[in-house]
């Protein structure tokens, strides 16, 4: 099985942060960054999870400078296969979900792993964006995961319940 992790690099929780003197910015001077914990917890160490399982392939994909690389060591150390990092500056989550997309067309992989929002922005925007530009389908909020051969059965939280969903690979999360 041959899966993708997409991660980011939002600031440490316990970081105390500032805004720019005119309030339209965020002061990253002094800042300690993290990867976010939503793809190290959500994404990652269940793809790892799932690996373990089925074997194959973890790669993590990071879309930013070299400051990002403590993060994808940090995803290595985890368990990681290989790491990818598009030398881009992030504009905007279309732009990530583009960079993703673009990335993973020639890869063939079975699930593309997002996290469930950023901690930054409480944005969960890149991963549908990534499957609508890939043509693939979608699943949020995914709570457990079974995969036989081609296909996963996955539930998924819904306000007041789960929805359970059966899905042939490839799909993004």
């Amino acid at each position: 099985m041959k899966l993708l992790v997409c991660i980011s690099k939002t600031p440490d929780t316990t970081a105390k942060i500032s805004f720019t003197p005119d309030g339209t910015e965020f002061n990253a001077n002094g800042v300690a960054f993290i990867m976010n914990p939503y793809d190290e917890w959500y994404a990652l160490v269940r793809a790892l999870e799932l690996v373990e399982k089925a074997g194959g392939t973890v790669t993590v994909i990071n879309i930013g400078d070299e400051s990002n690389d403590q993060i994808i060591r940090k995803a290595l150390a985890i368990g990681a296969t290989d790491a990818v990092r598009i030398n881009a500056v992030p504009q905007s989550s279309l732009y990530i979900a583009k960079q993703i997309a673009e990335y993973a067309k020639g890869e063939s992989f079975d699930i593309i792993f997002t996290g469930k929002e950023a901690i930054d922005y409480n944005g969960s925007e890149v991963g549908p964006m990534v499957a609508e530009l890939l043509g693939l389908p979608f699943l949020s909020y995914a709570s457990h995961m079974e995969v036989n051969g081609n296909a996963a059965t996955v539930q998924c939280d819904i306000e007041g319940g789960v929805e359970i969903v059966e899905v042939q690979m490839p799909f993004v999360l």
